[in-house]
């Protein structure tokens, strides 16, 4: 098969690889689609994603992939051929795959699932908690949106935020977006939303903030505070930048938090609470838990049958997988402007 691989010197290729193998608790799975991640991809090639040292690459690339099952192991009973299933994924078997390593591996024609119904209680690898089955009124090419979708909504329930809470959103790209519309639907009110592209805070609008703002134009600390002058409960940071941490101390009332998602390019920085109250809090959300994004599957799902959310919203680019080098480079140079996908 032909998978992505991100080299040594940190250049992308498209390799031919064995097809995986997979065990009597697995299923092969022949993907159908796979979206790029601006996140955990881009920082996977400039090496800044946290975990992953030099002496590990070459890796396999992707981690929002969708497929359709093509052959079961023995024990499986979950699934059936025909299902289309999300999150499959490549295993860095060194037996087939000598010193090429997997960060996750989507990008390539075949992968493997789980079948958590497999496993003994306790003993299923964690991925298998998310690796469902797609439902049949879900494109399944747009279905690989669904994975950001569930990683957004699991965060914002680890994060606490409830109906009612204060937050401030900085960052309206792809993500951003999407915690906007999720926390608006959760009943977050007086959402503000902060970004440095006027055209981004105008979706902000349509999917639910009540305050845009262009952060490079106004005194950010004034207008959150013009709207809660005891500052908000939760400031989010959709865009990765740790030096929002140290800003944002002034933002949040007693007792307030400043939640970061994603990985940083950086694991490390100045912590100045010179200007935050007395009692304050600082979450880091880098890694979605697999079972709690399984656990908001359902939730996604109702709200796409219903129609509150649809996947094509969120999608802006479609390449096919003779493409993928191109897409990546249209990547960098941010000519993406929400979620890229490859097709298969």
């Amino acid at each position: 098969m032909k998978s992505l691989i991100v080299e040594k010197d940190g250049t992308l290729s498209v390799r031919d690889i064995p097809i995986p193998r997979y065990s009597s608790k697995q299923a092969l799975v022949k993907t159908i689609s796979c979206g790029i991640c601006n996140g955990t991809d881009a920082k996977l090639i400039h090496r800044q994603f946290k975990g992953f040292t030099p002496q590990m690459y070459p890796l396999m690339l992707g981690h929002e992939g969708v497929g359709e099952i093509v052959e079961l192991g023995s024990e499986v009973t979950s699934f059936h051929t025909g299902d289309k299933v999300l999150l499959p994924f490549v295993d860095p078997d060194p037996k087939i795959y000598g010193g090429l390593q997997s960060a996750w591996g989507a990008f390539s024609e075949y992968a493997v699932v789980h079948d958590l119904a497999a496993y003994r209680e306790g003993t299923a690898p964690e991925c298998a908690y998310a690796q469902t089955i797609l439902p049949d009124f879900v494109d399944p090419v747009d279905g690989a949106m669904i994975i950001t979708l569930r990683e957004v909504l699991s965060s914002i329930r680890r994060f606490g935020i409830k109906e009612g809470d204060s937050v401030a959103v900085f960052g309206c790209g792809p993500v951003g977006q999407t915690f906007i519309k999720f926390l608006s639907l959760l009943g977050i009110r007086d959402l503000i939303a902060f970004d440095i592209i006027d055209e981004k805070l105008q979706e902000a609008k349509e999917r639910g903030a009540a305050h845009v703002y262009n952060s490079g134009k106004v005194n950010v600390n004034e207008k959150i505070h013009e709207i809660f002058p005891f500052g908000v409960r939760y400031v989010l940071d959709a865009v990765g930048m740790t030096s929002l941490i140290n800003q944002a101390m002034e933002y949040i009332c007693d007792g307030g938090k400043i939640c970061c998602y994603g990985i940083s390019p950086t694991c490390e920085m100045n912590l100045d609470w010179s200007r935050s109250g007395y009692n304050w809090q600082l979450q880091f959300q880098q890694f979605p838990s697999k079972k709690e994004e399984g656990q908001v599957n359902e939730q996604i799902n109702e709200w796409l049958a219903t129609g509150t959310i649809c996947l094509k919203d969120y999608i802006s680019d479609y390449f096919f997988f003779s493409q993928i080098l191109d897409a990546f480079k249209c990547l960098h140079r941010r000519e993406i402007s929400k979620k890229g996908i490859i097709i298969f």
